[in-house]
């Protein structure tokens, strides 16, 4: 890791840390996933964590809600240790999270409207029908889709679904928002209203977000912050400028989209073609 990765860790320390996780490491079975991470995530702030498919960006912000408890390290939400509550003491902490899941994770049995409501019918016992009704509404007015309160998942496009999901996520009005790759699936356009999204609720609610995503373009725009990790460690940390000059070889082919050398040797081998090569008619008697 560069010295200048080093500068950019250290000045992320000395700002308010709502999430902290303290050597964190994940094994599934002899997989090593997350390999001794430690890592501050600064309050009001959007944090995006880029990297290869498989390399542990989902696996990463389950921790931080602790859908996923890790074998080794300690996870902390506003410097209170969470990864060792039980189920039912960490139901109150994650009321202060959304979490926006990659296929949004709608109830299809259930209308936009009762989507909306499930996490509050989780967590508390509604009382006033009045003023839950004026919070769908308000909810779904943040994402642009009042209106659509009687509508079922399956009458929705893929971004108008993502979008549901987040007014979902913002329920209950919570202090950190996960993204996890909030446009895969979406063309640039609804791509980049989801984008918009993003800053909307950051700026509009003071949320900390953080956003997993493949996709560099919605990372520049929308991150304060970059990390990308690479087989289980965090091998870049910065802000864009940061990561679009950064010396490793390993980001920079990531962030342009370029096959590295050995794979390339790989694909363009030389060689007769299978045996395994058969016509039609190498079936018939």
């Amino acid at each position: 890791m560069s010295r200048d990765d080093n500068t950019n860790k250290a000045d992320n320390r000395n700002h308010h840390a709502v999430i902290e996780l303290k050597n964190v490491t994940k094994k599934f079975g002899t997989k090593v996933v997350l390999n001794h991470i430690s890592l501050n995530i600064e309050k009001g702030k959007t944090t995006v964590v880029i990297g290869p498919s498989g390399c542990g960006k989902t696996v990463l912000i389950k921790h931080m809600i602790v859908l996923l408890r890790p074998s080794d390290g300690e996870v902390y939400y506003e410097s209170g240790r969470i990864d060792d509550l039980s189920e039912i003491e960490l139901n109150k902490v994650r009321t202060h999270y959304g979490f926006l899941f990659q296929g949004g994770a709608l109830f299809d049995s259930l209308s936009v409207r009762d989507n909306i409501l499930f996490p509050l019918k989780q967590h508390h016992k509604i009382s006033d029908w009045e003023k839950a009704e004026e919070l769908v509404k308000a909810k779904l007015a943040m994402v642009g889709l009042d209106g659509y309160q009687k509508y079922y998942p399956m009458n929705l496009s893929g971004g108008q679904r993502k979008r549901v999901a987040l007014a979902r996520a913002i329920a209950l009005n919570p202090e950190v928002i996960l993204y996890d790759e909030p446009t895969t699936g979406l063309d640039p356009i609804r791509s980049d209203v989801i984008n918009e999204l993003i800053l909307k609720l950051q700026r509009e609610l003071s949320v900390t977000s953080v956003v997993v995503t493949h996709d560099m373009k919605s990372a520049y725009k929308v991150a304060d912050r970059i990390i990308m990790l690479h087989n289980g460690k965090v091998i870049a940390d910065g802000d864009a400028e940061h990561i679009r000059n950064h010396p490793h070889p390993t980001v920079q082919q990531f962030i342009n989209g370029q096959v590295s050398e050995d794979d390339l040797a790989v694909l363009r081998m030389s060689g007769s073609v299978s045996q395994a090569q058969f016509l039609p008619r190498d079936f018939e008697q």
